[in-house]
């Protein structure tokens, strides 16, 4: 890993929030992601499954978490599974986890290998009455593709059928969005490297450059500063392709009068930033938009204002929109005539076509309630958005908000945001 080591606490605490929630004399296994093939022999490079690492920090492939709180041998209450080092492998594939290094990541003291679990793990079993197993619960999940967590369920259910079986992703949805202090110090650390990073394009940005070279721009920054990549791919859009919300081909031209969407964010120690600026090509907004800009940034202030405990992502919803349509009548985008229609109140959507908030941590879209009141603890982007195709315009601002018991607390306050923000961070490295 690119990353300083991060404390192992993190992971404790995690599994100590997760073996709460679960019944008496269970076992939770977890397994990991499939290594994805490409074409010939080639594959695409690991992506450790979330939930496995959130409880234990390990990103290795073929690894499992198993918990059995309640187990009589205190030995296995807690069970890292691990691919047994195989020096001829490791010529080819590099080194592989240690016992003693696996303990020092994940605060797991027991660590068993892959090739022999079989005969331990159907013990363990025979003394459960219960058995967690893990599926995909994230609401925006759109794949057919059954993976690793979907087949090892099968498998389990063929060998051990008069179980009776729990979800564990239902406990995890409600713990992995509220976020401990620990968590977001890492997630900070992810933060400030985009900051970095958004201060260094800053100085690139001018007129006659490629979307892809700001692109790469991003790259080397996150790189430099230890972070594993880009926490999603990079949306550098500029002109009209702004419009386009996950525009991601960035081969175009930046272009004088322009503005430069760019959306992007590191991944640090398995946590994901997400930001979200608008700057001009050249430097310096036209009066158009500037007007633009400071109505998108009136509403990113609304919002933040009232994303708090207690208010649920629907009223949130609705008074951000109430705010836009506002700011819509003022900047010129609506009529009070169209406000007033019998469907008025959605009338802003023509050119806020988007989500508001989302939840953020080791997924960039995490999970989290999207029903129930936002709780202390939760982490989410504000993101508003202004698109114009008649202007051929696109701005969206976005920073990440941790909630509190009295309010919110913005991780990326330090981030040029405004007008003059933004320009003297573009004038002071050309100067």
């Amino acid at each position: 890993m690119k990353y300083l080591p991060l404390n192992p606490s993190i992971f404790i605490n995690n599994r100590k929030r997760f073996v709460a929630g679960m019944q008496p004399n269970s076992i939770a296994i977890f397994v990991s992601n499939d290594e994805y093939p490409r074409n010939g022999d080639a594959i695409h490079k690991f992506k450790q499954n979330s939930d496995l690492f959130w409880l234990s920090g390990i990103e290795q492939e073929e690894s499992m978490v198993i918990l059995f709180p309640d187990f009589y041998d205190e030995t296995y209450r807690e069970v890292l599974v691990l691919v047994r080092p195989n020096e001829l492998k490791e010529k080819w594939d590099g080194k592989r986890l240690r016992a003693n290094e696996a303990t020092a990541i994940s605060g797991i003291k027991t660590i068993v290998w892959v090739d022999s679990l079989d005969a331990l793990l159907q013990t363990w079993i025979h003394a459960a009455d219960n058995i967690y197993l893990n599926t995909n619960e994230n609401d925006r999940k759109a794949s057919n593709i059954r993976s690793h967590e979907y087949r090892f369920i099968d498998e389990m259910k063929s060998k051990y059928p008069l179980h009776n079986y729990y979800r564990a992703a239902k406990i995890l949805k409600g713990l992995r969005g509220v976020k401990t202090k620990e968590e977001v110090e890492v997630l900070q650390t992810a933060i400030d490297i985009t900051q970095k990073t958004f201060e260094r394009v800053c100085g690139f940005v001018k007129p006659g450059v490629m979307e892809y070279e700001v692109e790469a721009e991003i790259f080397h920054e996150f790189l430099r500063n230890r972070a594993t990549g880009e926490a999603y791919g990079s949306i550098i859009a500029s002109g009209d392709r702004a419009r386009t919300l996950h525009y991601v081909n960035n081969n175009e031209e930046c272009k004088d009068g322009e503005l430069l969407l760019m959306d992007f964010g590191a991944e640090y120690g398995g946590y994901c930033a997400d930001l979200t600026r608008t700057i001009p090509v050249n430097g310096k907004f036209t009066d158009r938009q500037k007007e633009v800009y400071n109505a998108c940034l009136a509403i990113h202030n609304y919002a933040k204002s009232i994303l708090k405990p207690g208010i649920s992502v629907v009223d949130y919803t609705d008074k951000v929109g109430e705010e836009a349509t506002k700011q819509f009548v003022k900047i010129g985008l609506l009529t009070q005539e169209e406000v007033d229609k019998a469907d008025g109140k959605n009338a802003y959507r023509k050119y806020l076509y988007h989500g508001i908030s989302h939840h953020l941590g080791i997924d960039v879209h995490d999970l989290g309630t999207r029903t129930e009141p936002l709780q202390a603890g939760m982490l989410l982007t504000v993101e508003p958005g202004i698109y114009i195709e008649e202007e051929q315009m696109g701005i969206r601002i976005e920073n990440n908000v941790w909630l509190t018991e009295d309010g919110n607390i913005d991780l990326m306050k330090n981030i040029p945001i405004t007008v003059e923000e933004i320009e003297a961070a573009m004038q002071g490295d050309r100067q």
